[in-house]
């Protein structure tokens, strides 16, 4: 009985550490597959949430630049506030199966690069969630769970609670030309025991993953809201509109592009961008960060665009001693990765750097990451509180007793616009 004990102990926790090492990120593990696209499919490039037991979905597809076809599938897993696993049975979250494989897909037409795109939706007739919450979705190659080659994260609202909330200078004076405050209200008619322990918000801006604020306490507890507004709390830089750049033809130059060439496949030269020296807002429209896969040389956006070498070019010096510059933008979930880093040209005093990327509009900005690890979002591109921006508000609440947090509310709102 003792040895039975110890070898379900030492399963445990070796079960345990494998959840551990788990990525629970957006991330892509192969450099083979790119466009990773994951947005409720009532908008394109929306927020990746929809409303449990709705007729809503989740638009999810990438491409495979090894062509041909390939057997992958998919699994969902339930998480936490802070993206840890909620360690529940699959029973516990889902009403179907716990896997599927994807069998939705399309090969490339006349493309120099050939690639197969996959795509779903969330959920399905194999995979239906039944609770509410953190989700991420991971795709395996060859039957093989282990062998995890994208995670998403994705989000299912209960929607039990309102969430008001305003975008406010900043209360600091120094800052209130260069951040933007988020204030928010929780609207609620469901009992909350304890607000301080059981209740947990989490703002982001424009979905950027490294911009979270994780708020745990109320400033104000009153019948039937929780009210945040706290000095000094929740504020973001404004930064600036993001850079933009227009590949929707090879066959002519379009807006940011300064020349086009072809040999192996098509190579995109961007105009040469500035660092934002200015101390005066500059208003241009922009998407928030997001891409659109789109092309005026084809018929079809998924299968006829093709992939180009882009390269980027920032005039500037660097901001420290040490450290390193990126591009970023949805187009990479905004990951700080070889492909996505420049190279530093101390002769021309500029960065550069190349990445291979699907026929579209795109969004992207530069960032530094400073020797002590730090990013610095403003070294490059200035910040304001002018400037237009999206902000999410994620309400969870687990109830006493309970072992997963309920993902009770969301709002989407805009400083500028009223965002959907």
């Amino acid at each position: 009985m003792v040895r039975f004990l110890f070898f379900a102990l030492l399963l445990f926790t070796v079960q345990g550490l494998k959840a551990q090492n788990q990525v629970y990120e957006n991330k892509v593990f192969k450099s083979n597959l790119k466009t990773v696209q994951c947005y409720n499919s009532q908008k394109e490039q929306s927020f990746p949430i929809i409303n449990l037991k709705s007729n809503e979905t989740i638009t999810f597809a990438f491409d495979d630049l090894d062509g041909g076809q390939k057997n992958y599938s998919y699994t969902i897993e339930h998480c936490t506030y802070d993206w840890k696993s909620s360690r529940l049975n699959t029973m516990d979250y889902l009403e179907t199966f716990k896997e599927d494989i994807i069998f939705n897909y399309k090969y490339s037409f006349n493309t120099l690069v050939k690639f197969t795109n996959y795509r779903l939706t969330l959920p399905n007739d194999q995979i239906k969630p039944k609770i509410a919450g953190n989700y991420i979705l991971k795709v395996y190659e060859n039957n093989k769970p282990e062998n995890v080659v994208i995670t998403q994260r994705f989000y299912i609202s209960n929607n039990t609670v309102n969430v008001g909330a305003e975008v406010v200078p900043s209360t600091d004076v120094a800052n209130r030309n260069t951040k933007q405050k988020v204030n928010f209200t929780i609207f609620h008619q469901i009992p909350i025991a304890n607000p301080n322990s059981d209740i947990k918000a989490v703002v982001m801006q424009n979905n950027i993953p490294y911009s979270k604020i994780v708020n745990t306490k109320p400033l104000y507890i009153r019948q039937g809201s929780l009210v945040y507004d706290e000095l000094n709390a929740n504020e973001f830089w404004g930064s600036n509109e993001f850079r933009k750049f227009d590949t929707r033809s090879f066959r002519y130059n379009a807006e940011h592009v300064a020349d086009i060439y072809r040999d192996s496949i098509q190579n995109v030269i961007l105009s040469t961008d500035l660092a934002n020296k200015s101390s005066r807002y500059s208003n241009q429209f922009d998407e928030n960060g997001n891409f659109f896969i789109r092309n005026t040389d084809g018929r079809d956006n998924i299968t006829d665009s093709d992939y180009a070498a882009v390269y980027f070019t920032l005039s500037a010096t660097p901001p420290t001693a040490g450290g390193t510059a990126y591009i970023v933008g949805a187009f990479n979930n905004y990951a700080l990765t070889n492909e996505n880093k420049l190279t530093y040209d101390e002769a021309k005093g500029r960065f550069h750097g190349k990445i291979k990327l699907k026929q579209g509009l795109y969004d992207f900005k530069y960032i530094w990451l400073d020797e002590n690890n730090k990013i610095n979002e403003t070294a490059f591109e200035g910040s304001f509180f002018e400037t237009e921006n999206n902000y999410q508000v994620l309400v969870y609440h687990r109830r006493p007793g309970s072992r997963f947090d309920d993902l009770i509310g969301f709002a989407n709102i805009n400083n500028v616009k009223n965002a959907k």
